[in-house]
């Protein structure tokens, strides 16, 4: 997948990974959806410190999202990361990425780690969907011009946006995933254990 064939609207990284699954999905050689994960990143005060966006005001330092979304593609040499926000190489390797992205949560204030909602790709596509109303401001205004494509809906909702951002773990159904930590997340794509399973 090219970053050149990916659609991006700043601020709508949701939507941008969607339509990376999107993709995925009509790949007719290499990577396969089957193989992706969606990453969700937030944690419960919404505000989850990233390095390297290409947003920050400067290469060294962090952008604090409310959240942000990432696409993960597992392959027998280790995972892959996608993100169409990030300074880093389109893709990087997961350790890369990790490492020069996340960190480590040692040296954050407790209330700012990073928490990780993982999500299948064929879930997210099926699953997704949002009405771009957490981007409005009260007087009606666009926090950040919205996609010029219609809002993604499914077959189910209209808005659940929410319940992808949300670090809770309860009472939620199967295609939501599971939650980690950033120690967790970075057991489950390591380059090496990655390559010892398979």
């Amino acid at each position: 997948m090219l970053q050149e064939d990916c659609k991006y609207t700043k601020c709508y990284c949701e939507e941008n990974v969607w339509w990376m699954c999107h993709n995925l999905s009509n790949e007719k050689t290499g990577d396969k959806i089957s193989d992706a994960d969606v990453i969700f990143i937030s944690n419960e005060i919404r505000a989850v410190p990233i390095w390297c966006q290409r947003s920050a005001s400067n290469a060294a330092a962090p952008v604090v999202w409310d959240y942000h979304a990432i696409l993960a593609v597992k392959r027998s040499s280790g995972a892959t990361i996608y993100d169409l926000d990030t300074r880093l190489p389109f893709p990087c390797s997961f350790t890369e990425y990790s490492s020069q992205s996340f960190q480590s949560d040692d040296m954050l204030k407790p209330q700012y780690h990073r928490k990780f909602r993982i999500v299948k790709a064929e879930d997210f596509l099926m699953h997704f969907a949002s009405d771009r109303s957490h981007m409005l401001k009260e007087d009606g205004e666009w926090m950040s011009p919205p996609p010029t494509y219609p809002p993604i809906l499914s077959n189910s909702s209209s808005n659940n946006l929410q319940s992808f951002i949300s670090m809770n773990c309860s009472d939620t159904p199967v295609w939501l995933g599971e939650v980690l930590t950033l120690q967790q997340l970075n057991h489950r794509y390591s380059t090496d254990l990655y390559t010892q399973i398979h």
